[in-house]
């Protein structure tokens, strides 16, 4: 079949070429706008259940390489493009996108509108959808959308943490001679995998932390029997309400030890100290989302990919503060306890891909371990 399909619960239609494997997958169809960094999107396991579309007209150019995988292999369900390349050019790639897709069972589509699926998403919201290159029929392809599952209430961090701890002991990229050696270990850090990103750890090694990434069930007795300097609550898939597993083990943990979050981590970490979340329209995805740091004034380029949100009218209650807010549509950005030694932010101070104006909270969860520590 040479004609690919996507079609939406609302009944909207795409028609395009296939690329990648040839299939179905079904999924929430959400668009992001970086123009680079396909590859770590790709395997970020935040985008469980996911069809992304990249709104960027031309992906794959540079290929694929071994060096920019943020996981083992890549998460997201199905594959958006307006032209996937078939030559790329780049004396780090080692294969094209398609053949990765292909290699790894990733359903796409190309050469559709992507601006007008993206201002529909815009307008409509993010929903379900379905990529086919074996369904001619739209109808019947619409039909079966609607019974694809919403991500409200499912627990995806599941499906995508480590079955068993592991240690983690490489530092940050160097062009000369690709990833470093982590810096001398002074802190004990755990790192819960909800969906953790290898270059949240590599940022965290470099910065002297021996880590040991623990699956997300493992409970609070078994961390405190750890002694850690710190604790690290990574990014993930879906709605934070279903992990209950992870949010009480957290509710034991704050106070005792310190606590960072990211994405995922961030709104686990408000659930744990009382707050509420909500679902996005058509969330956050793209490395170009402006950032006010409240403590600053400072505006910050972030990285953000997230389709939940923590209510910041929920955190006074609770004695927890917003640090940071979106200057797109004023969603909670960041926030911190007033006595308690946590913090988090909704995005991505690692990158990877996107801007680095955020790395210094990496050196904030050190001093904030330092100051606890007792230097």
């Amino acid at each position: 079949m040479t004609q690919a399909l996507l079609a939406l619960a609302d009944g909207r239609v795409f028609r395009g070429e296939p690329c990648g494997a040839t299939g179905e997958a079904p999924g929430e169809v959400v668009f992001n706008t970086a123009m680079t960094g396909y590859q770590e999107i790709m395997t970020d396991p935040s985008y469980r259940g996911q069809l992304v579309c990249m709104t960027y007209p031309l992906i794959g150019n540079y290929g694929i390489n071994p060096e920019d995988m943020e996981s083992s292999r890549p998460w997201l369900s199905g594959f958006i493009v307006k032209e996937a390349c078939p030559y790329p050019s780049s004396w780090r790639g080692r294969t094209s996108l398609d053949a990765y897709m292909k290699e790894h069972g990733i359903v796409g589509i190309q050469g559709i509108d992507t601006r007008a699926l993206t201002r529909h998403l815009r307008d409509q919201g993010a929903q379900a959808g379905i990529i086919s290159s074996v369904e001619g029929d739209a109808a019947r392809l619409v039909e079966r959308v609607r019974a694809v599952p919403s991500l409200v209430g499912r627990d995806l961090v599941r499906e995508v943490t480590a079955e068993a701890a592991y240690g983690w002991a490489e530092g940050t990229w160097d062009l000369r001679r690709g990833y470093t050696e982590p810096a001398a270990a002074r802190f004990r850090v755990v790192a819960f995998d909800a969906g953790i990103k290898r270059n949240i750890l590599r940022r965290l090694a470099s910065l002297g932390c021996a880590l040991q990434v623990l699956p997300a069930g493992t409970p609070a007795e078994a961390i405190l029997e750890m002694k850690p300097h710190g604790i690290f609550l990574s990014n993930g898939p879906g709605d934070p309400e279903p992990v209950e597993y992870l949010i009480r083990t957290v509710r034991a943990l704050a106070g005792r030890v310190p606590i960072f979050g990211i994405c995922l981590g961030h709104q686990i970490l408000g659930l744990a100290l009382g707050g509420t979340t909500y679902k996005l329209k058509f969330g956050h995805h793209g490395a170009n989302h402006p950032v006010k740091n409240l403590l600053t004034g400072g505006v910050e380029i972030t990285s953000q990919n997230h389709g939940f949100a923590v209510d910041p009218g929920s955190l006074e209650r609770v004695g927890v503060e917003p640090t940071h807010v979106s200057l797109n549509d004023g969603t909670c950005e960041g926030m911190r306890h007033r006595e308690l030694p946590v913090f988090s932010v909704q995005y991505h101070p690692e990158a990877s891909p996107g801007p680095h104006d955020a790395d210094y909270l990496f050196q904030a969860f050190i001093a904030l371990m330092e100051g606890e520590k007792g230097g």
